[in-house]
């Protein structure tokens, strides 16, 4: 009889919830686990990553690339304290992912080496729930109900698991014995519907707007068919969050781009003038871009009822999931599409766009980063996934990158910590071997993390059936943050160190292509993605480029349909602003 051990028993768990693989840095006190894993030979695998942060990261970047649950290990102490920047992506921005702990503690407690308090380090970004295995006849229903959570709250959560535990032996354990619970892994979710009073409420609200917008954020994934019809039906303009970037196809012509800091004035403009106002999925923070208090009324759709209302106030709350809300809605929405309203919006779209390719060709020394993410809005494959880093990238992605429809992008949108990029995309690469991955990162993400998990790449490519991973870095030498638009400082203090980041990408078998010529931009982007292998695409480009959007037609469109002093306010400083613009 082949002995059991409870590691093995974690990894039959791990199999039963068909988790691909599990992503960590190995320790002394996760070791027999990891030894488990790869007894297995692949299957789950086991991906070391160069740092416990990048792999909570690639996780957190498996749940969003793949719907499912990610599953990151480490040990206790310091290792432990790196998941936590992953882990709380992932709870920002609704991720089911399960961290699973080793512990060794030898000395006395309140005294041991690397002892620190897991269940008050976890406590906040896993919910509080934070399990110790204890026993062997435990660990099956414990591992369960920790994936049961995560699934059921889309939230991150924890099991620490004591060494000495992981390495004993298993008994027989009869589902009738005292401590065993016996659990059916990966049962699926409930089906959620709003109730149909609050359906025919949402359905005459809607009915009666004049200048209808939609908003959808991430939880509009799989409704872009549905939310097409009914914005047509409604004659409406449609805007999305970062994260709602990809749900739709964003060469609609009533398609305004993101909204917010990082937006497009079209969006901006849009939630200006409606007075109705349909949020889908969307848990947007920009709240300073949404129609003024009192202008718009509001519907709001979500599979959950706590963020409904949080952003802004909701006439009307429906709480279920966005397709099968928005088919019960369509059902009962009356096809009252308003002409000139849809005009205004698709007329505000087409200024936005030409404004946006104006911007891109304009000089800039030596490359305008714009342009380099214009150029790649027309090579970029129709399949397959991109991955957003934190920084000015992550403003030239959401108004120059047009993606196209069914290609997946995930960014790290409502933590926004640097150096999620990379990680996501090994993730995303892992997931689909068979589709290219295109990583947008800035230099620092690139110093911070990234140089480092080239190595990862390096280990894991040749396996790929597609080996195309490319990875843009834009170099602009710029230490001061994302607020672009300044000269460059000659203090050496804040300039960041010059890499030849292709350079290291070629040292590591890969390809590695640095452009720092604008005519040269398209050539380079053509070479990156037919490379044989990941490449390295460094292009180097202006600090000195604007980050702020440009100005909406008027200083600020919110509020001027709205009634009340408030609105009467904002139209007096307009016509103000107008005036004044007319007399220089």
């Amino acid at each position: 009889m082949v002995e059991r051990f409870v590691a093995d028993l974690v990894v039959q768990r791990l199999l039963a919830w068909r988790v691909p693989r599990v992503f960590g840095y190995p320790g002394e006190a996760i070791a027999p686990l990891v030894e488990a894993l790869e007894r297995t030979g692949g299957d789950p695998a086991f991906i070391p990553a160069r740092h416990e942060e990048t792999a909570s990261f690639m996780a957190t970047g498996h749940a969003k690339f793949t719907g499912g649950i990610g599953v990151c290990l480490a040990t206790q102490g310091p290792s432990a304290v790196q998941l936590l920047n992953g882990l709380y992506d992932a709870k920002l921005d609704s991720k089911p992912v399960v961290a699973i702990v080793g512990e060794d503690i030898s000395g006395p407690l309140g005294g041991a080496h690397q002892e620190i308090g897991l269940s008050r380090l976890f406590g906040d970004v896993c919910n509080q729930f934070v399990r110790y295995g204890r026993s062997p006849q435990e660990v099956p229903g414990l591992l369960d109900q920790a994936f049961r959570t995560a699934a059921a709250t889309r939230s991150p959560t924890c099991v620490v698991l004591p060494r000495q535990l992981q390495e004993a032996l298993v008994p027989d354990l009869h589902t009738n014995a005292v401590g065993v619970i016996s659990a059916t892994p990966g049962e699926p979710l409930a089906r959620v519907l709003p109730h149909e009073v609050d359906l025919e409420a949402a359905a005459q609200l809607l009915g009666g707007g004049r200048r209808t917008a939609i908003l959808v954020g991430q939880g509009g994934r799989g409704a872009a068919a549905e939310i097409v019809e009914l914005a047509d039906r409604l004659g409406a303009g449609v805007a999305t969050s970062l994260l709602g970037k990809p749900v739709l196809d964003e060469r609609l012509p009533f398609h305004a781009g993101v909204l917010g800091e990082v937006g497009t004035p079209a969006a901006a403009e849009l939630m200006g003038g409606c007075d109705t106002l349909l949020l889908v999925g969307t848990n947007d923070p920009w709240t300073d871009y949404f129609p003024m208090p009192g202008q718009a009324r509001t519907v709001q759709i979500d599979i959950d009822g706590r963020r409904i209302g949080t952003r802004y106030p909701a006439d009307v709350p429906l709480v279920g999931d966005a397709a099968e809300t928005l088919r019960a809605l369509l059902a009962r929405v009356p096809d009252r599409p308003n002409p000139q309203w849809r005009a205004t919006v698709e007329n505000s779209v087409d200024r936005w766009r030409a404004d946006a390719a104006e911007r891109a060709a304009a000089p800039a020394e030596p490359i305008n980063p714009q342009l380099v993410l214009q150029e790649l809005s027309s090579r970029l494959p129709g399949v397959g996934a991109v991955a957003v880093d934190v920084g000015s990238v992550l403003h030239w992605y959401a108004r120059h990158l047009v993606l196209p429809p069914g290609v997946n992008a995930q960014l790290c949108g409502t933590l926004g910590s640097v150096g999620c990029a990379l990680p996501y995309a090994v993730a995303a690469k892992l997931a689909a071997p068979d589709q290219p991955v295109v990583a947008l990162v800035g230099d620092g993400a690139m110093q911070l993390n990234g140089l480092a998990e080239l190595i990862t790449v390096s280990h894991h490519w040749q396996r790929w059936r597609d080996p195309r991973l490319v990875v843009l870095v834009l170099n602009n030498r710029d230490q001061n943050g994302m607020a672009g638009g300044r000269q460059p400082s000659n203090d050496p203090t804040r300039r960041r160190p010059d890499v030849p980041y292709a350079g290291w990408a070629r040292l590591l078998g890969m390809h590695g292509v640095r452009v720092d010529r604008p005519e040269l931009v398209g050539a380079a982007w053509d070479e990156a993605l037919a490379a044989d292998r990941p490449c390295v695409l460094e292009a180097v480009v202006d600090p000195a480029v604007s980050l702020a959007p440009p100005d909406p037609a008027f200083a600020d469109l919110r509020g001027l349909y709205a009634d009340g002093a408030a609105a009467r306010k904002v139209r007096e400083q307009t016509e103000r602003t107008v005036a004044a613009q007319d007399v220089v």
